[in-house]
């Protein structure tokens, strides 16, 4: 069974956008996965198609209505649908690489896109939306955000990356960030790589690696090292 993601959006133009592209790309045209983009306006009941009016109890901006929201995703995830709903938004609990990858372990994601100043609460408690955060910084709407969920998640699918353990040491994945990489030439710009790199020493290499891992994230990262007991 193949990764299936449904997106409701009122931009349904700019999917699948990157994501068909390179390695997501190849895995969509190939059925590891598909993408579904829905236009959450068809789900309105007046003419104007209206998907927005004013917040209640004053203030600038237009929140996404309840109703039209539910009734597109009522349309995208029927009952029975084991796919989880994830609306992406700035006061979501922030994605983790693990929860990328209970992602990419699942059936797929049913991703509501806000736009304005967000989406009535009633339809996030009603619908069981799981809010979403990609960082702590706002957006115009929540494709941008939905693009790079599906793109860390559908890299994870089998067979979309080349080398089935390309990840496993990539930052995030054992709660540090990544050690340094260098390749050819061995020298640029009186640069050198470093020596234990080139010694064939492969219980070297590892130990530096994790170093050098551990040094980063402590300079950059601390915050990453209470959830990482075994740093020091």
């Amino acid at each position: 069974m193949s990764f299936s993601a449904s997106v409701l959006t009122l931009y349904p133009e700019m999917f699948p956008g990157v994501l068909g592209l390179s390695l997501a790309g190849r895995a969509l045209e190939a059925g590891t996965w598909s993408l579904e983009a829905i236009q959450i306006r068809d789900f309105a009941s007046d003419r104007h198609r209206t998907v927005d009016d004013t917040p209640a109890g004053g203030g600038a901006g237009m929140v996404m209505r309840a109703d039209v929201l539910a009734s597109a995703i009522d349309h995208a995830s029927p009952a029975g649908d084991p796919r989880p709903r994830l609306l992406m938004s700035p006061r979501g609990r922030p994605l983790t690489q693990a929860r990328v990858r209970e992602l990419a372990a699942g059936p797929g994601a049913v991703i509501v896109c806000g736009r304005f100043e967000g989406v009535d609460q009633r339809v996030i408690e009603a619908r069981g939306l799981e809010e979403v955060s990609v960082g702590d910084f706002i957006l115009s709407g929540g494709e941008p955000a939905a693009l790079v969920l599906l793109d860390a998640v559908v890299r994870l699918l089998p067979g979309v990356m080349g080398n089935a353990v390309s990840g496993d040491e990539e930052s995030f994945e054992n709660g540090l960030l990544e050690h340094p990489h260098y390749t050819r030439p061995q020298e640029f710009e009186g640069r050198q790589i470093p020596e234990v790199l080139t010694s064939g020493n492969h219980k070297k290499i590892a130990a530096w690696r994790r170093a050098e891992s551990e040094r980063l994230t402590k300079e950059r990262r601390p915050d990453l090292l209470a959830a990482h007991p075994l740093v020091k």
